[in-house]
């Protein structure tokens, strides 16, 4: 078993490489979102980014005017956010936190959003529980959850053992990104190797991290934000919500 933190702590530097484009993703991503919070709380709202990574999300929804503060288990992730906001004239707090242990009080905010396959880190129910519990618990009433995960039914009929490699900037100055999975013998958890290729005084060089995933199923997760007291829990497609993965929404009553 991996160690989450250590993994996102050697990342954070380079995390922003995942991306051809890491600004426009930051507009894109944010813009889905911002739709979606609009038409459920009708106002700008006060989020909570609860895997907050190096802001990607954060600071897309800072930028329509939401107030959003940021946890991230990785402190060098964390930092990275609050760093990144300030340099395009936005305020996003963030602290290191787990998601089973959120650092705010009861009915604190109008969202919470876990999103980009975060919460699939969760490798049991019971840490899965714990940790939609805690997402439901600073939610106000009709307060809004938003959570994206790949999209794991599809991904759990062939079990793949690789990714497309993602590539970010050109010629000789082009990082490569690209993952090696390992599945587990009961076929929902899979170990992953991270692999980026980076240009170095016209060489490469290779940098890994590795995680663990649980490819929870959409049921999986319907059922999970049910029982943390959710309502109206639903997924939508990317199609239907314009974000880049499937898209779990659900309210507080």
């Amino acid at each position: 078993m991996y160690d989450v933190q250590e993994f996102y702590d050697q990342l954070a530097p380079d995390y922003h490489l995942i991306y051809g484009d890491w600004d426009r993703t930051v507009k894109v991503q944010g813009a889905a979102l911002d739709a979606l919070i609009r038409s459920a709380i009708g106002v700008k709202a006060t989020v909570l980014d609860c895997a907050c990574g190096i802001g990607t999300q954060a600071i897309g929804l800072a930028l329509h005017g939401h107030l959003v503060t940021g946890t991230d288990i990785s402190p060098a992730a964390a930092e990275r956010a609050t760093r990144e906001a300030a340099q395009r004239g936005l305020d996003v707090p963030t602290k290191a936190a787990d998601m089973r242990a959120l650092p705010f009080s009861d009915a604190a905010f109008d969202v919470v959003v876990c999103a980009d396959n975060a919460l699939p880190h969760l490798l049991t129910a019971e840490d899965l529980r714990t940790a939609l519990g805690e997402m439901r618990r600073v939610l106000r009433g009709k307060g809004q959850l938003l959570i994206s995960t790949r999209p794991y039914d599809e991904i759990r009929k062939t079990r793949p053992s690789s990714t497309t490699p993602q590539f970010h900037g050109s010629g000789s100055d082009r990082t490569i990104t690209f993952q090696l999975w390992d599945w587990h013998e009961d076929g929902e958890r899979y170990d992953l190797e991270h692999f980026q290729v980076i240009p170095d005084n016209g060489d490469w060089r290779v940098k890994v991290r590795r995680t663990t995933y649980w490819a929870m199923t959409q049921d999986q997760l319907i059922s999970g934000a049910a029982d943390a007291g959710f309502d109206e829990v639903t997924w939508m497609t990317p199609e239907e919500s314009g974000f880049f993965q499937p898209l779990l929404t659900a309210r507080v009553p």
